[in-house]
């Protein structure tokens, strides 16, 4: 008996059978890079997975010994001066590719009806991956992070009501102390994991469930067919985009490889407190107002655009041909851009 008969006696599969299975037509325009964003994130989150494996083999999530460890990684560990940049790297490419992703269905209208939930799901997805890279930045236990994450502990505590609970939530304490670093590295590679993987299985159900949006171009071949296949042509797609995102990676880890900063001193409080790039818009509105009217505004923005798809039905019952999402989410792109670039222009 042959491997494959074997194999075909116990797992009555046939290949056409798997082929019909995931070879479902898929809508030329998803051959152009930029409405393809989905599995560029999926991957970088699968490159996260096997890292931050790897990292936490030698991670000791304590004050007293969470900053040698992460020296000892970098500069000792065989290759671990590779993963941590390539985790480094795979976390700030993976917040990028999540937020243009959004900003594609955002402009493109993807999010209306009968989408208004996926659209709320990707919003989720969105603030996860902040907070991952969030607890993630706070484990090096260096002097910015040690202090970006109790400005940000001291920044939840003005939030109404529920503030207080989760300052106590995030530090194990009223105040940064022997527990808190333990506490950031189980949100950061458990709960807030498992979350995302939770998001991503119901994101992509409702997308099979739905379909994804089809658009048409100007420059598409009259008589050319509207779908081509899953297999083996987008997953190809897929592939490739994969190793380029891999050679980038890695190109990124050996020019700009991660490094290790002053470690940290909680009697000593830095003049400026510098968070990561992907938080810069944060820090800077929190510069430009007081710290209530800050977090009251920013949650109020953060509230609307969870609730952005039926504000935007609501505004085109009204009025058929208004722009208003388009200028909308215009502004907002400028003032990201623009919050973003001040905040980094702050010598830090």
């Amino acid at each position: 008996m042959s491997v494959a008969e074997w194999f075909s006696e116990r797992l009555p599969v046939r290949g056409s059978d798997l082929r019909e299975l995931t070879n479902e037509p898929v809508p030329n325009h998803l051959r152009r890079w930029w409405y393809a964003l989905g599995g560029t994130p999926a991957y970088l989150f699968v490159v996260q997975i096997v890292t931050g494996i790897l990292l936490a083999f030698y991670y000791q999530p304590s004050a007293e010994t969470a900053y040698e460890s992460v020296r000892y990684i970098t500069e000792q560990a065989h290759f671990g001066w590779y993963v941590r940049s390539v985790h480094k790297w795979g976390a700030t490419l993976m917040v990028a590719a999540v937020i243009l992703h959004q900003m594609r269905v955002y402009f493109t209208g993807a999010y209306r009806k009968p989408r208004e939930i996926n659209w709320m799901v990707g919003m989720c997805m969105l603030v996860c991956t902040l907070l991952i890279g969030f607890t993630g930045y706070a484990l090096v236990y260096e002097q910015l992070s040690y202090w970006g994450a109790t400005v940000a502990a001291n920044i939840a505590d003005t939030v109404p009501i529920a503030g207080p609970w989760i300052k106590q939530f995030l530090l194990a304490g009223d105040t940064y102390n022997a527990r808190t670093l333990s506490r950031f590295f189980v949100l950061h590679a458990a709960v807030m994991p498992a979350l995302m993987i939770l998001l991503i299985i119901i994101h992509i159900a409702i997308i099979r469930l739905q379909g994804v949006t089809e658009f048409h171009f100007e420059d598409e071949k009259s008589g050319e067919p509207d779908h081509f296949n899953f297999f083996p042509d987008h997953l190809m797609t897929e592939i490739i985009m994969g190793l380029i995102l891999m050679v980038l990676l890695s190109v990124l880890a050996t020019v700009l490889p991660a490094t290790m900063g002053p470690v940290a001193d909680p009697l000593n409080t830095p003049e400026v407190i510098k968070p990561e790039w992907f938080l810069y818009v944060t820090f800077r509105w929190l510069k430009l107002f007081s710290i209530t009217t800050a977090v009251l505004s920013m949650g109020f923005i953060v509230f609307t655009f969870f609730l952005w798809p039926f504000i935007d039905a609501w505004v085109r019952r009204r009025w058929p041909k208004s722009e208003f999402s388009v200028y909308v989410g215009i502004l907002g792109v400028l003032a990201i851009i623009g919050l973003t670039v001040w905040e980094g222009a702050v010598a830090h």
